[in-house]
């Protein structure tokens, strides 16, 4: 028996825009029913991560190495319209800017064509000892190749 069933669920991209689809579960949500504003930002953040570990970059061998790890340095956030108890979302994350140290990153939380919350997020890569640093050469040229492939 194939066992890619236990497998958990990751995104995947569609041109340079990686996708992240997930349901609202009775945990999300508060006593009205919708989704607890704050569960979105976890939700984009698995997205961010899944984003990340479908390119290539192997954040834990990063922490794991000394190397640094990325954190969030800024979030602005609108909320448009709420997500309720079994709603299927998608999570619509790209690529802004890449800049020495950080990536300006447009999230997107959707169910059908409807937005639902739309935020700009800045991941910053610090040293452990909460440094900014640079990103290791190897994930700045896959962001600039994924940035790359928007004229596609």
């Amino acid at each position: 028996m194939s066992r890619d069933i236990d497998r958990p669920y990751e995104g995947g991209f569609d041109g340079r825009t990686h996708r992240f689809a997930l349901r609202v579960y009775f945990e999300d949500t508060d006593t009205a029913g919708i989704v607890y504003y704050a569960n979105y930002l976890r939700f984009m953040e698995r997205a961010r991560s899944d984003m990340l570990r479908a390119m290539g970059v192997d954040q834990r061998s990063a922490l794991e190495g000394g190397e640094g790890v990325y954190v969030v340095a800024d979030v602005s956030i609108k909320y448009r319209a709420p997500a309720k108890l079994d709603d299927d979302l998608v999570v619509v994350t790209d690529l802004l800017e890449i800049r020495a140290a950080t990536v300006l990153i447009h999230q997107r939380v959707m169910r059908g064509d409807e937005i639902l919350t739309d935020a700009t997020v800045t991941a910053a890569f610090l040293t452990l000892e909460g440094r900014p640093r640079r990103h290791p050469r190897e994930w700045a040229e896959m962001f600039k190749r994924l940035k790359e492939k928007e004229g596609e």
